[in-house]
């Protein structure tokens, strides 16, 4: 099991639950067969018989807030989506999403998007805008929409308030686990609750958000509101997450609230934005670090902390430069603690500061060790460093001076498994 160990925070506790831990909403999720139609035919029988649509509902409308992928080639579902949430001024109830098949690259791409979301307004009683729709998988291969109609009324019928699971696996594509995560949090008086589930294991790379990831709670919070601490969230979360440095045409994260809390609603900055929004950071963080360790043939989570920078944006470029370096990772695979790999990605990072301030560390739960001071490698014992690397969670400390900027960059190390997954990705 790939699972990763919650970071804990006062004032917020882990609860169970995922996107169905918030008061009033429900998931579902089936098996209809578009992982194996977006499969070329070669005559053999289906080789998975495991859920690949799911359905999210919310028992009153919500305010919602989405950010995409910036890669000029994008899933058709994105396009209707952003479409949607412009149509209602930032409001929705549902969502669709089915794995297996990215709805991308294709001529009736926006045509199909759009059915799923009229297919799923007509089976809740809602609008077609009120739907949000996503899809993962093969890219450039036709939606098999027959496959989502059979689909609809059993996911409908089966929505249920601890649906959670079986949607959670329902977004599952080369992923080996589920990731979901819960909080529970105090606005005033009212107890809320925001939980999320997401789904990632390669085409995984910083900038946009990354990968599929659906959060709801029951916070009242205005879809600006929302839209900004989302933005300013996935910032420091998912845009710090690589996995193999191909970002996906298909990312996509949502945020739905509903308001079931019954709290003063969030519409302007201040103290009770300040808890929502580190409720969200969180759920969203812990989701990357799941979405990380469990990266495609990977078998060790790899944080990356830079202190002492001159902005925290420096931070983020000099962190996310280490974690993208396939030689780092390949080392970390190797358990070989290379600090040249290390300082060669440190020097290569478009950011500001004086490599002789350059210190490093790897730690881990068998123990922390310094590799570098002052821009120079250390002698260290091999033995403990060996101890170290030997564990499935690594951190790489690495502090270039006396600024304030601070960040965290998340990823994985790459291994044989990532090109025996990839080489047949598609057959």
């Amino acid at each position: 099991m790939k699972e990763i160990t919650l970071k804990q925070f006062d004032g917020y506790t882990y609860v169970e639950g995922g996107v169905c831990a918030a008061k009033g909403f429900k998931a579902s999720g089936v098996y209809c067969g578009i992982k194996n139609s977006a499969k070329p035919d070669n005559g053999e029988p289906p080789k998975s018989h495991k859920n690949d649509i799911a359905m999210l509902l919310s028992d009153r409308v919500c305010s919602a807030a989405a950010v995409y992928t910036q890669n000029k080639v994008k899933g058709a579902p994105i396009t209707v989506t952003k479409a949607n949430l412009e149509k209602t001024g930032g409001k929705a109830r549902a969502v669709i999403v089915n794995s297996g098949n990215a709805n991308t690259g294709n001529a009736d791409g926006i045509e199909k998007a759009m059915q799923m979301c009229s297919l799923t307004a007509e089976a809740l009683g809602i609008q077609p805008q009120e739907v949000i729709v996503a899809s993962t998988g093969v890219i450039g291969q036709p939606l098999n929409i027959d496959a989502v109609k059979s689909a609809i009324k059993p996911l409908a019928e089966g929505l249920s308030y601890s649906g959670n699971t079986e949607a959670a696996t329902a977004i599952m594509t080369t992923d080996t686990v589920k990731k979901e995560v819960a909080v529970q949090f105090s606005i005033g008086s009212k107890v809320c609750r925001i939980g999320g589930m997401g789904k990632g294991s390669g085409m995984i790379h910083p900038n946009m958000a990354t990968t599929l990831n659906f959060i709801t709670t029951d916070c009242a919070v205005s879809a600006d509101m929302l839209q900004k601490a989302l933005s300013e969230v996935v910032k420091v979360t998912y845009n710090c997450l690589s996995v193999d440095g191909d970002q996906s045409t298909n990312d996509m994260v949502c945020v739905m609230a509903n308001g079931r809390a019954e709290n003063d609603e969030i519409a302007t900055d201040g103290e009770d934005f300040e808890v929502f929004k580190k409720a969200l950071y969180i759920v969203m963080m812990n989701i990357t670090r799941m979405l990380a360790k469990d990266g495609e043939g990977a078998t060790k989570l790899l944080e990356c902390t830079v202190t002492g920078a001159e902005s925290d944006d420096s931070a983020i470029v000099i962190a996310k430069s280490v974690i993208c370096s396939s030689l780092f990772k390949a080392a970390m695979f190797g358990e070989d603690a290379n600090c040249g790999r290390i300082l060669c990605a440190v020097g290569y990072a478009d950011a500001q500061f004086d490599i002789a301030d350059v210190d490093v560390f790897l730690s881990s739960a068998s123990g922390r060790l310094m590799v570098c001071e002052k821009g120079s490698q250390l002698a260290f014992s091999e033995e403990k460093a060996a101890q170290i690397l030997a564990e499935d969670e690594i951190y790489i400390d690495i502090s270039v001076g006396e600024g304030s900027g601070k960040a965290t960059a998340y990823g994985c190390d790459l291994t044989y498994d990532y090109v025996k997954i990839n080489g047949d990705y598609r057959t």
